[in-house]
């Protein structure tokens, strides 16, 4: 697993979650089902990221900062199927996103 090593960027509004209690009580409060499709806003350094690729196998993340890119794919290797949509969420079109979704499921601290 790659390690993150920037500290937040204060210019994007960063702050990293590193409470493993918050980002337990998260995971289980999505309690992702079979057939769900889960995006997160912002996974950051993927705190919530990786607990929810493991319980659910599949997840798309919305990151503006192109420096967390590659660390989050590299360090979701082997872990599931992360999908990584490089853009500000402002600009996203969720229906689109959700197109041949029955509905989207969405996660953020």
């Amino acid at each position: 697993m790659r390690m993150f090593k920037d500290p937040p960027k204060k210019n994007l509004g960063q702050h990293f979650l590193t409470d493993q209690n918050i980002i337990d009580k998260i995971v289980l409060a999505v309690s992702p089902k079979p057939g769900d499709f889960l995006v997160e806003i912002g996974p950051g350094q993927g705190a919530i990221t990786f607990p929810l690729l493991k319980k659910h196998g599949s997840l798309t993340v919305i990151e503006f900062d192109r420096d967390l890119i590659t660390p989050l794919m590299e360090s979701a290797e082997g872990i599931g199927d992360l999908t990584i949509i490089h853009k500000d969420v402002l600009k996203v079109d969720f229906t689109k996103l959700a197109a041949d979704q029955p509905a989207i499921r969405l996660v953020g601290n």
